[in-house]
């Protein structure tokens, strides 16, 4: 398991470190930073590129977007793109840990620090990865699951894209707490994209195959609010539990609402605001480790209410 403590402590140390009178001397340096997430229209991205957008007017710099929408060789190419306009620091959350490296390479050749954010990749040209702790979140997730559904009964896994390590984590994470439970089952696997309509397709699939499901672990809260939408059809409501991750708005309304479980907050704001940090520490000369967590709640109906966007 990894050890959080200081990495968790690194994080704070940043956010507290590029408050409201962030980074003295690059403050002054009006430059650019590139940024190319996964998706354009995913809830959790779009709020990700609110926080380093406002990070980065914080700091006085300029950001550039790219398009990627899940798209590998559209990620190459706009990150290319990105070093041809000769950015400062890109921060990327790539589609695949292997299949963007490209991307990779072309900043490393430019002298550019490319930062991972959320997913990582496996390119030794990182320069830093800003994470979750993956593996904790899926075994959170999984004693959250096993003890809402009384430690017994079949389970459904709606699994992320089967090449980004993050997701492989994940349910790494959830498989290795659910071995623990004898008298649960995981009767279906599944990978596949980050969307609804692939979540209440899938979910359909599953309830199908298994009439008497219990649980369904969904990636991301795309695909959980997909899998609650065909649960709910199916007349299961209140038998089959939904559990997704990230925290963005619409899953929080739909947990308030009793249509979803559970979620793990992870604050793709904030995350978005310490990407920019970490880069601006790197770019500082500052030491910096490796790979940096960012800290994740999980969210029920306990404390909804605290969690809920104040309107």
């Amino acid at each position: 398991m990894l050890n959080l403590r200081p990495a968790i402590l690194a994080a704070g140390l940043l956010l507290a470190a590029f408050g409201p009178g962030v980074a003295p001397g690059l403050a002054q340096e009006k430059i650019t930073i590139g940024v190319s997430l996964a998706q354009d229209d995913n809830p959790f991205y779009i709020v990700m590129l609110k926080g380093i957008r406002a990070r980065a007017e914080e700091l006085g710099w300029n950001v550039a977007t790219v398009s990627a929408n899940e798209d590998k060789v559209k990620q190459i190419n706009g990150v290319q793109d990105l070093v041809a306009r000769g950015v400062k620091g890109i921060l990327i959350s790539p589609i695949d840990a292997v299949g963007v490296n490209a991307a990779y390479d072309a900043a490393k050749a430019a002298n550019i620090p490319i930062v991972s954010i959320a997913r990582g990749s496996t390119s030794p040209n990182q320069t830093l990865h800003v994470a979750m702790d993956e593996k904790k979140i899926g075994r959170d997730i999984a004693e959250w699951t096993a003890k809402a559904i009384g430690g017994e009964g079949k389970v459904a896994m709606l699994l992320g894209p089967s090449g980004a390590p993050t997701f492989r984590n994940l349910a790494d994470g959830y498989t290795e707490v659910m071995a623990k439970y004898p008298k649960i089952e995981i009767a279906f696997r599944a990978d596949g994209p980050l969307t609804r309509e692939r979540g209440v397709k899938q979910a359909e699939d599953a309830l199908v195959a298994n009439p008497d499901l219990k649980a369904i672990y969904c990636a991301n809260d795309d695909v959980a609010l997909g899998a609650s939408q065909a649960v709910i059809a199916a007349g299961r409501a209140d038998k089959t539990i939904v559990t997704g991750m990230n925290g963005v708005p619409p899953a929080l309304h739909a947990i308030k609402d009793g249509k979803l479980a559970m979620t793990v907050e992870l604050n793709p704001f904030l995350w978005g605001q310490l990407g920019v940090d970490v880069l601006a520490s790197y770019l500082k000369g500052d030491k910096v480790e490796p790979r940096v967590f960012i800290k994740h709640v999980i969210v029920d109906k306990a404390n909804i209410d605290q969690k809920l966007p104040k309107s």
